[in-house]
């Protein structure tokens, strides 16, 4: 990761003048979690198991449009970005300012952009695309109120070619709770088809995908 000279000196230990380390992901996700844990979600960046199969619908050939949303340390980021080789558009929407300073520095070919995810319409219209052929959530649904959960819903909806997909994760402690269980409803309220992958126990806390398609009017 490359800072300007003004960054690079503003890093430096005031006693003894050394370069101070960045944090790890880790370490930037446990702090953002302890600052905000309702919007973090979890205390640990999603694995790359995670990450394969929450990006499984980004299309292998052609100029897709991308968008990713909670993009956090940017685990799916990278993957997306793996997968589109310098095609298309990725768009990562990344609400947390220090998360979203990282991203930009780190993938340098996704359009990392510090903005609330309900706007995602209004987000999507200033860069003058009109559809996005894949949404990719990395946001914890199931610790969103209903309000909350519904706008982003119809703000993904809205923005997704009639025969986009949508993917969203939820870990498998949460699939009782009521939140968890209203978000399933409401995604498939929304999709013609939706669905689960299996579990993926190589991440923490294990988790599953759901992968919708075709959005309903």
């Amino acid at each position: 990761m490359t800072t300007s000279t003004a960054d690079h000196t503003a890093r430096h230990c005031p006693l003894c003048r050394r370069p101070l380390q960045e944090p790890n992901d880790y370490t930037l996700f446990l702090r953002q979690w302890v600052r905000a844990p309702a919007r973090m979600g979890a205390i640990a960046p999603s694995s790359r198991h995670l990450a394969a199969a929450v990006c499984a619908p980004v299309p292998e050939r052609g100029e897709p449009v991308v968008v990713e949303l909670g993009a956090g340390t940017g685990p799916f980021t990278a993957e997306i970005q793996r997968r589109l080789g310098g095609r298309g558009r990725h768009l990562a929407v990344e609400i947390d300012p220090l998360l979203a300073q990282r991203l930009r520095h780190r993938h340098p070919g996704a359009e990392v952009i510090q903005r609330d995810a309900v706007h995602l319409r209004r987000l999507l219209d200033e860069r003058g695309i009109e559809k996005a052929d894949v949404v990719v959530s990395g946001l914890p649904w199931a610790l969103f109120p209903s309000v909350t959960q519904h706008q982003l819903m119809d703000a993904t909806a809205a923005v997704l070619a009639p025969a986009g997909a949508f993917t969203a994760f939820t870990y498998l402690h949460a699939v009782p709770l009521s939140p968890a269980r209203r978000f399933r409803e409401l995604m498939a309220n929304r999709f013609e088809e939706v669905v689960p992958s299996r579990t993926i126990w190589r991440n923490t806390p294990p988790a599953f995908v759901l992968h919708a398609r075709r959005p309903r009017p």
